[in-house]
């Protein structure tokens, strides 16, 4: 399991002393593993944890406040990710006004060697930091060569089948639906994690209860339907299908997953899941009648059906 530190400030000795990979790592991705394996081959050589610094809010968030939802991944998903690499630790540190005005020369000596005392740095290639984003990756060579720790700096990841690995890239391909390009560049399907709250149990009033989960602060993929496989907190994984989306029949005024899980009769209310959005099935519909949407969720449900088999 991995370790979460949310402050960089009064560390006892055993939480300092790592080799780190920094940066905002969204969606733990391809590109971003590449970064996390040359940590760990700093950590290996040197005998020390391996760390990852990420930062929450994520900075975009902090900068533009008004911005519309971005994020890939919450932070127990961001963990969950990081335990099959070798990861023993997550400094999740808290992006405020301090962090914000602090210079690339007191980031790198307050936070990561006063503070997280890190042995060695992997970044990638565009990482930036300090105010106005004025530090650069050599920039951080420099400091570190000052202050006492190594920096190696990762060239950019080109795919052989020519995927844009990067956390935008993931975004392109869920804003056009294109479930298989997201999950190619992840490393595995795109998830939505949430609680799952009331909703106006329409569905069950046709037969089709759905778990409801809410969007919060996560990029929208195209609105539609899905084949999905959700995990409940017990493990068990189910497979069903979902609307993502407005419901136009209903006009809700927030984006909901509405999650039909197959053959499952249960109560989650209140519960966390975490659904895997495995295909793309159909854009939204409007319905002039509860009858002709049961029909076309039985259609869906199919489709989902024999996507899932496959």
């Amino acid at each position: 399991m991995v370790e979460i530190v949310t402050d960089w400030r009064d560390l006892p000795e055993r939480l300092r002393g790592a080799a780190v990979a920094i940066g905002a790592f969204d969606g733990v991705h391809r590109g971003h593993k590449a970064v996390i394996a040359q940590a760990r081959a700093a950590a290996d050589r040197l005998g020390a944890p391996l760390a990852m610094v990420s930062f929450d809010p994520h900075p975009r968030r902090w900068f533009q406040p008004e911005a519309a939802p971005f994020r890939l991944m919450t932070t127990a998903q961001m963990a969950r990710a990081l335990a099959p690499l070798g990861v023993d630790r997550l400094y999740l540190l808290p992006f405020d006004a301090a962090m914000a005005a602090m210079i690339d020369e007191a980031f790198a000596r307050e936070v990561l060697a006063d503070g997280l005392g890190i042995v060695h740095a992997a970044i990638g290639f565009d990482f930036t930091y300090g105010r106005g984003r004025t530090g650069s990756p050599e920039g951080l060579r420099r400091h570190g060569e000052r202050l006492g720790f190594g920096v190696t700096l990762v060239d950019r990841i080109d795919d052989p089948d020519g995927l844009k690995l990067s956390s935008s890239g993931v975004r392109e391909a869920l804003k056009a639906g294109d479930m298989p390009r997201a999950a190619a560049i992840l490393g595995r399907p795109f998830a939505i994690e949430g609680q799952v709250i009331h909703g106006d149990k329409r569905g069950r009033t046709i037969g089709v209860p759905t778990a409801n989960v809410p969007m919060d602060d996560y990029m929208r993929p195209a609105y539609g339907v899905y084949a999905t496989r959700t995990r409940l907190p017990d493990g068990r994984v189910i497979d069903g299908v979902a609307n993502l989306g407005v419901r136009p029949m209903f006009e809700i005024d927030q984006p909901l997953l509405e999650v039909w899980l197959f053959d499952f009769d249960g109560d989650l209310y209140g519960q966390t899941v975490e659904t895997e959005l495995v295909a793309f099935l159909r854009g939204e519909m409007a319905f002039d009648s509860l009858g002709a949407l049961k029909v076309q969720i039985e259609t869906d449900a199919a489709a989902a059906r024999a996507v899932l088999a496959s």
